[in-house]
């Protein structure tokens, strides 16, 4: 009776993770369905090839009963050049500061550095916005991609440095004892064989942090500021996937390219985290 009872109870409290599990699904299914009905229609060529109509062109097309002109090229390009200059910026500190915390785990400045880096994942997208405004902006006396980028590398760090933590912590001592022991320098010994042993985790990581910051918008509003052209010059102000989202949102003229923006971008950070998932399991192999 005893044993009955366990199995039952193994059952229901198997049953029960798996239709919680499903339940959390339901929205992501619920909102991919959402933005492929709603967006397909202006999911074309044009979409990657042409900078955002005005909104002029995209009334005198839905007047006229064709889709609307125009796409999201210079989101795309702001992105990616903010993106690249957050990953410039945000990775090689996160990655040295993340060692600096796995070798020295009970020292009293690693342990504020800790805390500090716990702290900053917390803080509101936009307050850091605000803060890059005050520190980059105006100093610059102009908004631009370098200030869009140094708020994305800030929100970047945490998660980069907590993940490289974690990584090293996970490669055996003997490693390190090892090349110690064959006269290779403590540099030479992080940098070629503690580093390269937690790869996957720092790989990892890294993606995630840059898929968390790209459909980042408020910081942007406040430092990127955005642009109707293309602009490689890192000095203006640019435009980025999210920005043309909240501008497209804001006209009624140009809401139906919400949908399409939208859909770009889910499946661009859909697609960066299920590579990083896969990255890490085979690196766990």
């Amino acid at each position: 009776m005893n044993i009955a009872f366990r199995k039952t109870k193994d059952r229901f409290f198997f049953y029960a993770v798996c239709l919680f599990s499903g339940l959390t699904m339901i929205p992501l299914f619920i909102i991919i369905f959402e933005l492929l009905k709603k967006g397909y229609k202006q999911f074309n060529l044009n979409l990657f090839t042409q900078t955002a109509p005005t909104s002029m062109e995209a009334m005198l097309a839905k007047i006229s009963g064709e889709s609307i002109p125009g796409g999201i090229l210079n989101g795309i390009t702001g992105t990616l050049l903010m993106l690249v200059l957050a990953i410039i910026l945000a990775i090689p500190i996160g990655i040295l500061t993340g060692i600096y915390l796995s070798e020295n785990p009970k020292n009293r400045f690693a342990n504020i550095i800790r805390t500090l880096a716990d702290l900053l994942q917390g803080i509101p997208s936009i307050v850091i916005g605000i803060i890059v405004y005050v520190w980059v902006v105006k100093p610059m006396h102009s908004y631009s991609a370098f200030a869009g980028s140094v708020a994305l590398a800030i929100m970047m760090l945490p998660m980069i440095i907590r993940s490289t933590e974690e990584s090293l912590k996970l490669v055996p001592d003997t490693l390190k004892e090892a090349g110690l022991s064959l006269g290779g320098s403590y540099a030479s010994v992080v940098l070629k064989v503690l580093l390269p042993s937690a790869f996957g985790g720092l790989f990892t990581g890294s993606l995630l942090a840059v898929s968390r910051v790209m459909g980042e918008t408020a910081p942007l509003l406040v430092t990127a500021l955005g642009a109707a052209m293309i602009n490689f010059d890192i000095t203006s102000p640019t435009s980025a996937v999210s920005l043309l989202i909240w501008e497209f949102y804001n006209d009624p003229n140009l809401s139906p390219l919400v949908w399409s923006s939208s859909l770009l971008l889910l499946l661009i950070v859909l697609s960066i985290n299920i590579f990083a998932k896969s990255i890490a399991r085979k690196w766990r192999i």
